[in-house]
């Protein structure tokens, strides 16, 4: 179930260990997580009358927007979709209506609950694909009575030894022919307008479901047979309709959606202008966000408690731009910090996923053994730092594409280097570089 036991502190703790600085976001988010278990444990009357209070997260590109709500909602086990505002378009307009971002959470929550309730019949299914593979290596004798037919209820010592094999693993390589369920080709795909996807997947849904499955003969390993079996098995142990009903009560209470750019969508919209849709496209966010309910394929979902973490740079826009009403429905603004040369350093050595650590690990499946200097970690952010003052500020994407730079002979040339212990320092690293610090002109076009 949901892990929403987190005290907001627990919850920044966690966010830390993958993202640098902004505090104040983390914050922000972490209250807005906790208030939702506290939601819980009020009285029924009361629950519905609380609502999320929405978050607004501005500031440049590559300083964590994304990343928090995307660590923030696996920390929770939530439904989370992101989605981009300028996918979107007025109501009238080819393109995505804003209807499908909460389809999405519906799907993606559907995803989420299916594979929990798989995973708890994988013992069960388990030991059914086991008998179904041994019914095909040693079928079970008939018995006759007149016109009816049973199986031998006792095992025979055969099946017995084949299941002990097959339990140790000595039968994996052994090819064995086995009826698999496939599923009918849909003859819709590539006929439906643009803007339509939802009635295409509801025509393919129809369809599917007039059209019976088919079986057809496969060799395959034991192995394989065995790994196809128990994911039929446990598909027809759960049972879809508790999964579609569980799936909208988390979308519904727990669902977090993260709309990114929503800056772009607050251009003014005037008569003759070609980005007339913009601020249809927030006319259209305003109910989602505000409260409806939308028709999805695993029933109807209420979007009053769903979290809304919208994103965006404001570079040449400002958030009082946005649509008075919409600004309404985002009461929490959080303002991101630049990146500094400080965060550098901790980007690039802290984080679980630093890129240092997985640049290290990528080499090592080569058998080389790479080092960077502690001053080799500096220059790099001092010049990460310097190329987003001079240019445009990208934030931490910075890093990605000066360390590309730095590694690109080495990646190359790689599996000649095996059982080398190669040491970058700030002389490689500078020399790497070279070219890139001297001209300020180049230096847009490579990085």
């Amino acid at each position: 179930m949901i892990r929403e036991e987190l005290t907001p502190k627990q919850i920044v703790q966690e966010l830390d260990k993958y993202i640098v600085g902004q505090k104040e976001a983390k914050k922000a988010v972490a209250i807005a997580l906790r208030n939702r278990w506290r939601r819980q444990r009020l009285p029924e009357e009361l629950r519905d009358e609380v609502i999320p209070k929405n978050i607004l997260m501005i500031g440049p590109t590559g300083v964590g927007k994304t990343e928090i709500a995307r660590r923030l909602a696996n920390l929770v086990g939530a439904p989370f979709i992101k989605v981009e505002a300028t996918k979107f378009t007025e109501v009238g307009y080819v393109g995505r209506d804003v209807e499908s971002i909460i389809r999405e959470l519906a799907e993606a929550s559907f995803k989420m609950v299916k594979a929990e309730k798989m995973e708890e019949v994988q013992e069960k299914a388990r030991k059914l694909a086991e008998e179904k593979v041994l019914d095909y290596l040693v079928p079970r004798k008939i018995r006759r009575y007149g016109t009816l037919e049973s199986f031998e209820e006792e095992e025979s010592p055969a099946r017995e030894k084949f299941r002990q094999m097959l339990r140790e693993g000595q039968l994996d390589d052994k090819t064995v022919e086995i009826d698999v369920e496939e599923k009918p080709v849909s003859v819709i795909g590539g006929v439906i307008a643009p803007g339509m996807e939802d009635i295409e997947n509801q025509l393919r849904d129809l369809f599917s479901s007039l059209t019976p499955s088919r079986r057809k003969r496969r060799k395959v390993t034991v192995k394989e047979a065995l790994k196809i079996l128990q994911q039929q098995e446990a598909e027809k142990l759960i049972d879809m309709d508790e999964v579609a009903s569980e799936a909208i009560y988390r979308a519904e209470n727990f669902g977090i959606v993260f709309i990114d750019e929503i800056d772009k969508v607050t251009g003014k919209s005037s008569g003759s202008s070609p980005d007339v849709s913009r601020e249809g496209v927030q006319r259209d966010l305003l109910p989602i966000v505000e409260g409806t309910t939308v028709s999805t394929k695993y029933g109807p979902i209420k979007t009053d408690h769903i979290l809304f973490i919208a994103a965006g740079a404001f570079h040449l826009s400002k958030p009082s731009d946005l649509i008075p009403e919409l600004q309404g429905r985002f009461p929490i603004r959080v303002e991101l910090q630049p990146l500094t040369k400080e965060d550098f350093v901790k980007i690039l050595t802290q984080p679980k996923n630093a890129l240092i650590k997985q640049y290290k690990a990528l080499m090592e499946t080569e058998g080389v053994q790479i080092e960077f200097t502690d001053d080799a970690i500096e220059t790099i952010a001092e010049i990460a730092e310097e190329v987003n003052e001079k240019t445009e500020n990208i934030g931490a994407r910075r890093l990605h594409t000066i360390l590309e730079r730095i590694m690109e002979d080495y990646s190359f040339e790689a599996p000649d280097l095996k059982g080398q212990y190669i040491i970058i320092d700030e002389k490689v690293v500078r020399q790497k570089l070279e070219n890139v610090i001297q001209s300020e002109d180049l230096t847009r076009y490579i990085l």
